[in-house]
């Protein structure tokens, strides 16, 4: 995964609030299942899968499969210690970058 790639999954992962809250959530060394996650935030099991697994793949948190107290196995999260510092040069350094017209069609308006 390029420099770029890396900085713009973490940039989506952060772009939403749910996922904010399990970051902030896991902060400080906490681990939980999902079902725990999920009853915490209020939102659906699968529903916070999805959040964990666009967390993951940004590689801000990190994920185990591990006993739980019921004797199955369950998948925990964890942080995946990271530091996102942005400027105007690191977002220089993460580039080159495709020009807006080679991804966006003319006339498309959508971020």
């Amino acid at each position: 995964m390029t420099d770029f790639e890396n900085l713009l999954f973490q940039l989506q992962a952060l772009a939403h609030p749910a996922r904010l809250w399990i970051v902030s959530y896991l902060a400080d060394g906490k681990r939980a299942f999902v079902s725990q996650l999920a009853k915490e935030a209020g939102i659906s099991r699968p529903l916070m899968k999805m959040h964990l697994i666009k967390l993951e793949r940004a590689k801000l948190v990190k994920s185990a499969f591990e006993p739980a107290e019921s004797g199955k196995v369950a998948n925990f999260y964890q942080i995946n210690p990271f530091v996102l510092s942005l400027d105007p040069k690191i977002i220089v350094q993460s580039g080159p970058y495709l020009r807006p017209g080679a991804y966006h069609a003319e006339g498309d308006a959508d971020d």
